[in-house]
């Protein structure tokens, strides 16, 4: 990552207005806490790390998989891994520059922007400039009329000062590590402020037809005021990796990043 962990500060009760006037910020439910900000993944995995083949570890204890898929994932995991470790690994969604979907969007590899506003909650992430909406406090849709999509439907509510979010519709083409999925899966969040400037999101993937058990894994963010946000978009081929003719990626020089 090779950047300061993002995060930013409560908003000011009081605003400048365009005239220079002083505005009140818009009105929040007195429990409902200020995500608004820039976040990353904390602690950070890439500190210290510039241009290098790193990737963030599994999750957890990795998913709990039924037969066959459990057998198929690990050698698929020990393949990455191994490509990985020599320096040759494999292409994958991100290297092919699509949308990092749901729940990888927020493992935060590059900053995330939360941006609070009535009835919605937008994730933005640097990385492809790639956009979630969180919608609030209305009902999921029926299955019969999800469309299947990279960030799938997420409908959200508050409980407290935990925002809880249910997530379905995620395309069965987009992988989390790789991990198969069925288009039953749910995917549960509990997001909530541990510390003015930290924030974890607790996941839960139920998907019956896949797993043995429910896969349950935290990731947590720090919130950092000084980080602007970058476009990060890849035209035709990503700007720091490039795609050899075996399928393998490597980093591209300084002079080709130039």
């Amino acid at each position: 990552m090779g950047k300061p962990l993002l995060l930013a500060v409560a908003v000011a009760a009081i605003c400048a207005g365009p005239a220079g006037h002083a505005t009140a910020a818009p009105a929040r439910h007195a429990a409902e806490p200020y995500m608004t900000g820039i976040w990353e993944i904390y602690p950070d995995p890439f500190a210290g790390d510039e241009n290098t083949f790193k990737e963030l570890p599994v999750p957890g204890d990795g998913p709990h998989l039924k037969e066959p898929y459990a057998t198929q994932w690990k050698a698929l995991r020990a393949e990455r891994d191994a490509k990985l470790k020599a320096g040759t690994p494999l292409v994958d969604a991100s290297t092919l520059c699509l949308p990092e979907g749901m729940p990888t969007i927020m493992g935060a590899i590059f900053p995330l922007e939360f941006l609070q506003t009535k009835g919605r909650l937008t994730v933005l992430a640097e990385f492809l400039s790639q956009t979630r909406r969180i919608y609030l406090d209305r009902p999921m849709p029926p299955p019969n009329k999800l469309v299947p999509s990279y960030y799938g439907m997420s409908i959200g509510h508050w409980e407290g000062d935990t925002l809880v979010v249910t997530t379905r519709g995620v395309k069965e083409d987009v992988r989390f590590f790789e991990i198969p999925h069925s288009g039953d899966m749910t995917i549960t969040e509990r997001i909530r402020l541990t510390a003015p400037d930290m924030m974890e999101d607790q996941i839960t993937i139920d998907d019956p037809k896949m797993l043995l058990e429910p896969y349950r894994f935290t990731y947590g963010y720090k919130r950092n005021d000084k980080y602007q946000i970058m476009e990060y978009y890849c035209d035709r081929e990503d700007p720091l990796f490039k795609v050899k003719q075996d399928g393998t990626i490597e980093m591209k020089s300084i002079s080709e990043i130039k």
